[in-house]
């Protein structure tokens, strides 16, 4: 999230030749040193990391005029607390302070009362309301299942890119295997990456060589994919804010998104409640079926352009080697679609 900050400040202030200094875990601390040492109009960073530089003295915060915490909530989440405290009182008391967050629980309330004088609050949307851009579909789906579910789902879906959200590490690396297993160009992205690994991985999504991405829910902070159309929650969320930091990774820029939450039976409660509280209804069903996901492939081959625009002499002549040729069996769930090998569907345990 520090590194989008940074390119997009450099982009804003590139006409007023502003300095813009990255400070981020991960990356090389001598480098950041050498460009803080030349001086910045504004530094980007981590708490742990901005703390390492204040306490070496390489970064000099005496004449600060404002501070920005953004993502506040998670952050407290996380365990930064006495990170951004030391931060904050290394600051000027006269700066000006801004607190971007998309819950004000109380901690963040007390950060406020803390170190902000006379802060307004402002809220940029209704509380609890869904996102109106972003499809909600619940899917009750046996737990052993969960796999084949989320296949299916890709395979009905077919998005350009797509989010599965994991609980774990380890649920995050076997559902990765599993997608390549079964012919997905995947990426993971969880804590235990380093940030070059984490770059590779979101820069595969933008440009198109990989199409879903497996996350944990603090390692997809910060992630923003403009062509992202489906988030997945193999495991439910912890709670409603969760679900909503989650799905709100789709449905932005004005464009739609669906947001698919796998429920099993012993969970379909706690998701009921969940959505409740974040304000979203959801279409219920069971997963997609292999026998729909082949009917869908059927339908994209006879719309798929190769196939409606008028043949060339050189494809006749092809058509009619093949034809004279020894019969064989296509099978429609391995048929070569817009130039990709379509995965096979699989039966995920039906439910309800």
């Amino acid at each position: 999230l520090a590194l989008q900050v940074e390119r997009e400040l450099r982009w804003l202030y590139a006409e007023a030749r502003g300095r813009i200094v990255a400070c981020v875990g991960g990356m090389d601390p001598r480098a950041e040193r050498r460009q803080l040492e030349l001086g910045a109009h504004i530094v980007v960073g981590t708490p742990g990391r901005l703390r390492d530089h204040i306490e070496r003295r390489a970064l000099d915060v005496s004449s600060l005029k404002v501070v920005v915490l953004d993502e506040a909530d998670e952050m407290l989440d996380l365990g930064f607390r006495p990170d951004l405290e030391f931060i904050l009182e290394a600051t000027p008391a006269e700066r000006r302070t801004l607190l971007f967050s998309a819950t004000l629980p109380a901690d963040i309330a007390a950060i406020a009362r803390k170190f902000q004088r006379d802060a307004a609050r402002i809220v940029t949307a209704s509380e609890g309301r869904g996102h109106a851009d972003i499809e909600h579909r619940a899917m009750r789906v046996h737990p052993r299942e969960i796999g084949h579910a989320v296949i299916n789902v890709l395979r009905a879906s077919d998005p350009t890119a797509a989010i599965v959200f994991c609980s774990t590490r380890e649920a995050v690396r076997r559902l990765h295997a599993t997608l390549s297993e079964s012919g997905f160009s995947a990426v993971l992205i969880s804590g235990e990456l380093g940030q070059a690994e984490r770059n590779r991985a979101l820069q595969a999504l933008r440009d198109g060589r990989a199409q879903v991405c497996v996350a944990t829910d603090v390692a997809a902070r910060g992630i923003d994919l403009p062509n992202l159309g489906l988030v997945i929650h193999a495991d439910l969320p912890h709670d409603a804010e969760i679900l909503q930091h989650r799905s709100g990774r789709t449905g932005r820029a004005g464009r739609k998104g669906i947001s698919v939450m796998l429920v099993p039976p012993s969970r379909r409660r706690k998701a009921e409640t969940m959505m409740v509280d974040a304000g979203v209804t959801p279409v219920w069903s069971g997963p997609p079926t292999a026998e729909s996901i082949r009917a869908l492939d059927q339908e994209r081959l006879f719309s798929d352009p190769a196939l409606n625009e008028p043949a060339s002499e050189e494809d006749l002549a092809l058509a009619r080697t093949l034809i004279a040729g020894p019969a064989r069996q296509i099978f429609l769930d391995d048929v070569v679609l817009g130039g990709a090998l379509q995965r096979r569907a699989v039966r995920p345990l039906l439910l309800g």
